[in-house]
């Protein structure tokens, strides 16, 4: 009996320490994770990229999709004009034409060339983490899971030209409504992570 009730006190210790682990460092360890593997939950050619802003920072608009470069923490690559008038971005002293520009459009835009390989695709965490001592006085209406959502650019030009920028972000999930945006920041954790070029 006493080795039975041994048996399960630890077992019942081992539960509580996995489950604190997992309600403590969910974030680190999801992100852990997503290094080997991400689920992928849409994929799509780009036909339409502009850029509102400055030059640096501002919002880079692909298809219906709004993603910031805004994110200190990260990379910050400057977009405007080529030396031939493409719409560019440049990064590492490595520039990438996006194509000509629209002259119709308000900001600076451009759809890809044909020839161009270019799409986006949407991935999310395979592990989510509860967050149960998430409040929010504001409204009273906290979230009770999370996970991070991807969106990864891959822009490959005839000339062997390649572009890759990546974007993560956290997704909210509240009881009675499912998943909600999946462009929800998170202190050094969101917002652009990667930029590669390669000519």
């Amino acid at each position: 009996m006493r080795r039975i009730l041994i048996t399960l006190a630890i077992l019942i210790a081992c539960v509580a320490a996995v489950s604190a682990t997992w309600i403590f460092r969910g974030r680190q360890i999801s992100l852990f994770i997503d290094r080997f593997g991400t689920i992928e939950t849409n994929s799509a050619r780009i036909h339409s990229i502009a850029y509102e802003g400055s030059g640096t920072g501002g919002i880079l608009h692909i298809n219906d999709l709004a993603l910031g470069l805004n994110d200190k923490n990260g990379p910050i690559p400057n977009i405007g004009s080529t030396k031939d008038g493409q719409l560019g971005l440049a990064a590492g002293g490595k520039v990438f034409p996006f194509g000509p520009p629209r002259s119709e459009a308000e900001n600076l835009a451009a759809v890809p060339p044909a020839g161009d390989d270019a799409f986006i695709r949407i991935r999310r965490s395979a592990l989510s983490w509860p967050t149960p001592f998430d409040l929010n006085f504001m409204t009273g209406h906290s979230p009770s899971w999370k996970r991070h959502c991807y969106y990864q650019v891959i822009w490959k030009k005839p000339s062997g030209a390649k572009l890759e920028m990546l974007w993560r972000y956290e997704q909210y999930f509240y009881p009675g409504n499912g998943w909600g945006s999946s462009f929800m920041t998170h202190e050094r954790s969101t917002g652009l992570i990667r930029v590669d070029i390669r000519l």
